[in-house]
């Protein structure tokens, strides 16, 4: 086994783990990013995210980067539409460019964040198999391709199901009793005009009785949809999504009833579906501080996607971490000591939101519960945005009514 020692080792590639190399790069401290793809185009990187103001902006200011991130915004995705199982539009919001959550595809995103990284940081095709303590803080990483480094610090932002996070904790992720369809409608302008017009702009929410479907407006001009039910963990694995005229037909039979435009969204969607489970970890999860290793983003703080802080939290972490590493050189326990006093509070308050929100959405009157929490604008707006923290609203500017975000 080939073994090669990095001062500062990140498992994953994502978001959370590039940031935290970039405001490293940007202290002069360098670090090493193993991640399981085999090549940053692997894989489709998923939708569009809304970018907080006070999470994953505050991040990319600190990473040196948020001019470059205003190129990106998608113009118009902070609009919001509320439908009713009967298609009737009951809450419509415009984006009038005052809020505090642009939209953005997250695939630009992570490319504008790997372009800001040294040549070689990022070392793809590294399946981490095993990860063990050698003592005094260090610890060793194999990975699937014969090699293996040792490093002072490890950093575990390899997501839900992490082979970092056993070194600090038992916790394992559950099934939060939401599960997804995916699907999407290309060229909706064109192919699914009735489609494009029902979703609008932005995002899209209809929810009542437990299910309901989420969309949202693409920037390339496709229409992402998620059909979310309240079911058993075994619901999906009677649905055939390698058939999708079947899968369509089984997923809308839970449907009845709703309007014939609503049921589009799915039983006219283009290509592949795809199925996935909502898991989440314990509300409040944390760990005993342990020498040289920590986590971030899903790996520490897994949550349900109905406040549209997944992502923008990630972020933040990275942030925070690089910083705290930067502002004790030499004394790695004191950075990782003061970044997990700040992360654990700020994760619960978030996931506790979020599992509310899941709560609120898919209870027996949905609809309502939001139409409700939408009118009462002088209370105080609780943790949101989109799903992927109690209430999936999105906090904007006080001239704008809350709005809700998407999952993440």
């Amino acid at each position: 086994m080939t073994v090669q020692h990095v001062p500062v080792a990140v498992i994953g590639a994502g978001l959370g783990g590039l940031v935290l190399a970039r405001v490293l790069h940007v202290h002069g401290i360098r670090a090493a990013v193993f991640d399981l793809e085999p090549s940053p185009e692997a894989r489709t990187q998923g939708g569009l995210l809304d970018i907080h103001d006070d999470s994953g902006q505050q991040a990319l200011h600190d990473a040196g980067l948020h001019d470059r991130f205003l190129a990106l915004v998608h113009a118009g995705g902070e609009a919001l539409r509320v439908v009713g199982p009967d298609g009737a539009v009951r809450l419509e919001q415009e984006d009038d460019g005052t809020g505090g959550r642009p939209e953005v595809d997250r695939g630009r995103l992570r490319d504008l964040l790997l372009d800001s990284l040294p040549a070689g940081t990022v070392r793809w095709g590294r399946k981490v198999v095993r990860a063990h303590a050698l003592g005094d803080g260090r610890h060793q990483v194999a990975f699937a391709d014969g090699t293996a480094v040792t490093t002072d610090l490890l950093v575990g932002a390899d997501g839900a199901w992490s082979r970092i996070r056993p070194l600090l904790s038992d916790a394992r992720p559950t099934y939060t009793g939401i599960s997804f369809v995916e699907a999407d409608l290309h060229d909706a302008d064109t192919r699914h005009p009735e489609a494009a017009a029902l979703v609008g702009g932005g995002f899209f929410l209809s929810v009542a009785e437990g299910r309901g479907f989420l969309a949202h407006r693409e920037g390339d001009g496709s229409i992402h949809v998620y059909t979310a039910v309240r079911a058993g963990e075994d619901w999906l694995d009677g649905i055939d999504t390698t058939a999708p005229d079947t899968a369509k037909a089984a997923v809308l039979a839970g449907f009845d009833g709703w309007a014939d435009g609503l049921r589009a969204l799915l039983a006219d969607a283009d290509g592949d579906l795809v199925p996935r489970r909502i898991h989440a970890l314990p509300v409040g999860h944390r760990w005993d501080r342990t020498p040289g290793v920590t986590l971030l983003g899903d790996a520490a703080h897994l949550m349900s996607p109905f406040a549209g802080e997944g992502a923008n939290l990630a972020m933040l972490d990275g942030a925070e971490l690089g910083k705290a590493l930067a502002h004790h050189p030499g004394d790695p326990e004191a950075a990782l000591t003061t970044y997990e006093h700040a992360l654990f509070p700020r994760s619960e308050a978030s996931a506790a939101a979020s599992a509310a929100s899941l709560e609120l959405m898919f209870g027996p009157d949905g609809l309502q519960g939001l139409l409700d929490q939408f009118a009462a604008p002088n209370q105080p707006a609780p943790p949101a945005g989109r799903p992927v923290a109690a209430a999936p609203f999105r906090r904007t500017s006080s001239s704008r009514t809350r709005s809700l975000g998407w999952p993440v």
